[in-house]
C-alpha cells in the first residue's frame, strides 16, 4: 500500500519548493498539482479563451494532453508533447491559474490523474485541496502558510534576483486577492483539513521546515 503525504496551502507559502526537498529526503514522488493547472492555464492563454467560458473550455480540454516528466528529480510538465516547464511560471500564468483551478471541469480532468499517480506509489503532493479532495484519505495531512506580508517578502527576494523590477506591495495584494479567490471559489475551496497539521512558516528557513515535514512523515510512517 502506498503511503501519501497531501500539504496544502495559499499562493507563495513555498509549498513547491519544500515539498520538493521533502519527497527527496523521504525517497518519494514529488507531484506539483499546482503545475498540471498552470498547464491547462498555458494553453487557455494560447487559445485565446477564457477559463469562464465552460464551452470553449471543454472544447479546448478534448484537444489537450498533460503528461509529467521527471529530470533530476525534478517534475517536468508536458502540454501536447512539448515542455513548458519554464513557461509556465509567468506571472501571467499564475494568475491565470487560479481563476482556471476554480473550474470544475479543469478539476475533473485532472482528478483522475492525479489519484492514479497516488495509487501506483508513495507521493507527496501539494496544492490547494489535496488532502481535503483529491487525497482524502492521504496518512499525513499538512496544512502549510505564512503570512501575506512574509509570502509577498518571499516572492518580490525571487523576482527581484531573476532581475524584474517589482513592488513588493502590489504583491502583497495579487496574493491577499488570490486568497479570496481560492477560498471562496464554488469548487473544492482552499480548507484545512480536519485532520491536517498547521505548519506556520512565517519564521522559519526552508531547512527547517524540510525537516519537520520529514519528521511527522517518519512519525506516520512508524
Amino acid at each position: 500500500m502506498s503511503f501519501n503525504i497531501a500539504i496544502d496551502g495559499p499562493a507563495g507559502a513555498g509549498k513547491s519548493t519544500v515539498a520538493r526537498g521533502a519527497a527527496k529526503e523521504l525517497g518519494f514522488v514529488y507531484v506539483d498539482t499546482g503545475a498540471m493547472y498552470r498547464t491547462i492555464a498555458l494553453k487557455l492563454i494560447r487559445e485565446g479563451v477564457s477559463p469562464e467560458d465552460e464551452d470553449q473550455v471543454e472544447k479546448v480540454l478534448e484537444n489537450t494532453e498533460i503528461s509529467m516528466g521527471y529530470q533530476d528529480g525534478v517534475q517536468c510538465m508536458f502540454l501536447d508533447g512539448d515542455d513548458v516547464s519554464d513557461e509556465i511560471r509567468t506571472p501571467k500564468v499564475s494568475q491565470m491559474a487560479s481563476v482556471t483551478a476554480a473550474q470544475p471541469l479543469v478539476r475533473a480532468f485532472l482528478l483522475d490523474l492525479q489519484r492514479d499517480l497516488a495509487k501506483k506509489q508513495d507521493v507527496l503532493m501539494d496544492g490547494r485541496d489535496i488532502g481535503s479532495t483529491i487525497l482524502p484519505d492521504a496518512q499525513l495531512k499538512i496544512y502549510l502558510t505564512a503570512s501575506s506580508r512574509e509570502r509577498a517578502r518571499r516572492r518580490h527576494l525571487e523576482l527581484k534576483t531573476k532581475g524584474e523590477d517589482c513592488d513588493i506591495d502590489s504583491i502583497q495584494k495579487e496574493i491577499e486577492e488570490r486568497d479570496w479567490r481560492d477560498m471562496h471559489r464554488e469548487s473544492s475551496p482552499l480548507v484545512q483539513a480536519k485532520d491536517a497539521v498547521y505548519l506556520d512558516t512565517s519564521d522559519m528557513t526552508q531547512e527547517e521546515v524540510v525537516r519537520e515535514i520529514v519528521r511527522l512523515a517518519k512519525e506516520r510512517m512508524s
